[in-house]
Protein backbone atom coordinates (compact mmCIF):
# COMPACT_ATOMS: atom_id res chain seq x y z
CA UNK A 1 0.00 0.00 0.00
CA UNK A 2 1.54 3.83 -1.05
CA UNK A 3 1.92 5.84 1.84
CA UNK A 4 -0.70 8.15 0.50
CA UNK A 5 -3.42 5.49 0.54
CA UNK A 6 -2.24 4.66 3.98
CA UNK A 7 -2.75 8.13 5.03
CA UNK A 8 -6.31 8.18 3.52
CA UNK A 9 -7.12 4.98 5.14
CA UNK A 10 -5.86 6.34 8.34
CA UNK A 11 -7.96 9.91 7.55
CA UNK A 12 -10.96 7.83 7.18
CA UNK A 13 -10.61 5.45 10.28
CA UNK A 14 -10.23 8.59 12.28
CA UNK A 15 -13.53 9.95 10.86
CA UNK A 16 -15.44 7.34 11.29
CA UNK A 17 -14.36 6.73 14.87
CA UNK A 18 -14.82 10.18 15.50
CA UNK A 19 -18.29 9.72 13.63
CA UNK A 20 -18.98 7.09 16.08
CA UNK A 21 -18.16 8.62 19.52
CA UNK A 22 -20.31 11.59 18.34
CA UNK A 23 -23.26 9.33 18.23
CA UNK A 24 -22.29 7.43 21.32
CA UNK A 25 -22.35 10.66 23.09
CA UNK A 26 -25.55 12.06 21.80
CA UNK A 27 -27.10 8.99 22.76
CA UNK A 28 -25.95 8.71 26.49
CA UNK A 29 -26.98 11.88 27.08
CA UNK A 30 -30.02 11.31 25.57
CA UNK A 31 -30.69 8.27 27.92
CA UNK A 32 -29.01 10.03 30.93
CA UNK A 33 -31.86 12.80 30.44
CA UNK A 34 -34.96 9.86 29.82
CA UNK A 35 -33.10 8.48 33.64
CA UNK A 36 -32.74 12.13 34.94
CA UNK A 37 -36.16 12.97 34.06
CA UNK A 38 -37.70 9.61 35.95
CA UNK A 39 -35.97 11.09 39.07
CA UNK A 40 -36.84 14.61 38.45
CA UNK A 41 -40.62 13.14 37.71
CA UNK A 42 -40.95 15.11 34.64
CA UNK A 43 -44.20 14.34 32.87
CA UNK A 44 -42.45 14.39 29.38
CA UNK A 45 -39.44 12.80 29.30
CA UNK A 46 -38.67 12.68 25.83
CA UNK A 47 -38.42 16.40 26.00
CA UNK A 48 -36.42 16.27 28.93
CA UNK A 49 -33.68 14.26 27.31
CA UNK A 50 -33.40 16.75 24.18
CA UNK A 51 -33.06 19.12 26.68
CA UNK A 52 -30.09 17.58 28.26
CA UNK A 53 -29.18 16.19 24.78
CA UNK A 54 -28.97 20.10 23.88
CA UNK A 55 -26.77 21.06 26.56
CA UNK A 56 -24.00 19.42 24.75
CA UNK A 57 -23.13 21.66 22.55
CA UNK A 58 -23.01 24.62 24.70
CA UNK A 59 -19.17 23.14 25.00
CA UNK A 60 -16.71 20.69 24.05
CA UNK A 61 -16.63 17.56 27.16
CA UNK A 62 -19.31 16.42 29.02
CA UNK A 63 -19.10 19.44 31.79
CA UNK A 64 -22.18 20.97 29.86
CA UNK A 65 -23.82 18.17 30.54
CA UNK A 66 -23.03 17.38 34.04
CA UNK A 67 -23.95 21.23 35.10
CA UNK A 68 -27.33 20.98 33.56
CA UNK A 69 -28.42 17.82 34.98
CA UNK A 70 -26.72 18.30 38.44
CA UNK A 71 -28.49 22.28 38.53
CA UNK A 72 -31.80 20.50 37.81
CA UNK A 73 -31.18 17.70 40.71
CA UNK A 74 -30.10 20.73 42.75
CA UNK A 75 -32.76 22.49 42.43
CA UNK A 76 -35.17 19.79 42.59
CA UNK A 77 -33.89 18.54 45.74
CA UNK A 78 -33.11 15.26 44.35
CA UNK A 79 -30.26 13.54 46.03
CA UNK A 80 -27.53 12.18 43.79
CA UNK A 81 -24.16 12.95 44.32
CA UNK A 82 -21.73 13.92 41.99
CA UNK A 83 -19.95 10.83 41.67
CA UNK A 84 -22.58 8.78 41.16
CA UNK A 85 -23.77 11.25 38.29
CA UNK A 86 -20.42 10.42 36.32
CA UNK A 87 -20.61 7.14 36.99
CA UNK A 88 -23.86 6.99 35.37
CA UNK A 89 -22.61 9.25 32.60
CA UNK A 90 -20.12 6.58 32.12
CA UNK A 91 -21.83 3.14 32.26
CA UNK A 92 -24.28 5.23 29.90
CA UNK A 93 -21.81 6.01 27.37
CA UNK A 94 -20.40 2.32 27.46
CA UNK A 95 -24.65 1.32 26.70
CA UNK A 96 -24.92 3.92 24.38
CA UNK A 97 -21.63 2.59 22.45
CA UNK A 98 -23.03 -1.11 22.27
CA UNK A 99 -26.29 0.35 20.94
CA UNK A 100 -24.65 2.42 18.30
CA UNK A 101 -22.17 -1.32 17.70
CA UNK A 102 -25.20 -3.40 16.96
CA UNK A 103 -27.36 -1.09 15.21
Amino acid sequence: MALGDRDKAFENKFAHDEELRFKAEARRNKLLGLWAAGLLGKADADAYAKEVVAADFEEAGDADVFRKVRGDFDAAGVNVSDSELTAKMQSLLIEAAEQISQA
